[in-house]
């Protein structure tokens, strides 16, 4: 499967990218983007892996922001683009 990130984390994420489980995962996020509005767009998903090559991060913090608007999840956690306002 290709996931759109930066080269230094597919040599240590690839190899998960491939397993069963991760194109059920796949498949199960497609269905409910078709099915409901999600956030943030499916191209900002994997955006921080995008944003830090590896050999930079320090932490990697994962979980899940509640973002209530359009244009406001960005795939960074508790972050927003410039000139969109912050979620309550």
């Amino acid at each position: 499967m290709n996931v759109n990130i930066d080269p230094s984390w597919k040599v240590h994420l690839q190899r998960e990218f491939e397993k069963p489980y991760f194109h059920q995962l796949v498949t199960f996020v497609r269905g409910e983007y078709q099915s409901h509005t999600c956030y943030p767009k499916g191209k900002d998903i994997f955006s921080a892996f995008d944003h830090c090559p590896f050999h930079n991060t320090k932490v990697v913090i994962i979980g899940q922001d509640p973002y209530h608007g359009p244009n406001q999840a960005n795939g960074l956690c508790f972050s927003v683009k410039d000139g969109i306002p912050h979620p309550p």
